[in-house]
């Protein structure tokens, strides 16, 4: 099949990235009945996209039991760019493996067991989503027994404890670190005038920590004065604690970039095409594209191993070469 909606034409090194399936959304559409041409999933089979002659349909599953169907738009980006929309985790700050660190911590709790490890096919689905869908994994996987409100007390609790200990300078070495060229990257943009929108999937109790210290290392001062718009997933829902937000709409629903650039930025849909995104996991690439923009991938991340190349604006290795991607050069 040629050119797919949303998807555009699959290059031919990409062939193996996306699967065919016969139906799709637990059983509401399949291959050939009411319009439905084809059906495709990554190989982390995290979403399903119901092709049309005319539409693409995405349902994002949902390890908590909260699916969503949303329309896949084609991404026409026309640099130069007037804003550019940064993903924090392996994008802006190296900080993935501390928190699969802390992941793999928490499901060694519930299992009793100090020595547990994740294994390697583990790593595309406790990165780049929520919480919840990477306890909600290790739990079905690990120790089906247990529940998502346990590994949630123990993931806080030792979050908590790991986040006061690097605060006062013991803790886990270089937990959050800078990507390289970040800061030039950014100072680039700003120079530029291009705006800059930071958006995660961690809520803040996660996210600040790293936004903070990798802002020290840089010495780029308060990064609420340097970002033109800072989105998180919000606050945890706990004892005593109101929450926002939370684990059921991040990455790869649409609505953390989307809001990035709509209520952040100010950037109404007349602008998609002047937007776009960086992102390093498949979760942030599908949340880009749902919300409309064209995704750069970087990287490092999981986004090959994941199968999401297909809908890549372009892939570099790292910020050295997004420039010229930005202004359209590229």
């Amino acid at each position: 099949m040629g050119h797919l909606r949303g998807i555009g034409e699959i290059k031919s090194e990409h062939a193996g990235d996306f699967i065919d399936l016969k139906s799709a959304a637990d059983g509401m559409f399949h291959v050939g009945e009411d319009g439905v041409e084809r059906i495709l999933t990554p190989r982390d089979r995290k979403v399903e996209f119901i092709c049309y002659p005319d539409k693409t349909l995405t349902w994002v599953k949902s390890a908590m039991g909260y699916p969503a169907l949303y329309p896949l738009e084609d991404a026409c980006y026309e640099g130069p760019a007037e804003a550019v929309l940064m993903d924090l985790d392996g994008t802006s700050v190296h900080s993935e493996e501390f928190w699969i660190w802390i992941i793999q911590e928490t499901t060694a709790r519930l299992l009793k067991n100090k020595n547990f490890d994740l294994e390697d096919e583990d790593l595309p689905y406790v990165s780049g989503h929520s919480v919840g869908e990477h306890l909600q994994y290790c739990i079905d996987k690990y120790c089906p027994g247990a529940t998502v409100e346990q590994a949630r007390n123990h993931y806080f609790e030792i979050t908590h404890h790991e986040l006061k200990e690097i605060a006062e300078g013991r803790g886990k070495p270089e937990a959050f670190t800078p990507t390289p060229g970040l800061k030039e990257f950014l100072l680039e943009l700003k120079s530029r005038g291009i705006r800059i929108g930071l958006v995660t999937s961690g809520l803040y109790e996660k996210a600040w920590p790293e936004i903070i210290s990798a802002f020290r290392t840089m010495k780029l001062g308060d990064p609420l004065e340097f970002y033109d718009a800072v989105i998180s997933a919000g606050h945890a829902i706990r004892p005593g604690q109101a929450g926002t937000l939370g684990e059921l709409e991040p990455k790869p629903h649409p609505w953390l970039y989307a809001e990035t650039a709509r209520v952040g930025l100010g950037l109404d849909k007349s602008k998609r095409g002047k937007v776009i995104g960086f992102e390093d996991s498949s979760a942030g690439v599908v949340s880009i594209r749902l919300a409309g923009f064209a995704a750069v991938g970087v990287g490092g991340g999981n986004i090959a191993q994941s199968g999401v190349r297909p809908l890549l604006y372009r892939d570099i290795t790292d910020l050295t070469e997004a420039l010229p991607v930005i202004l359209g050069e590229a």
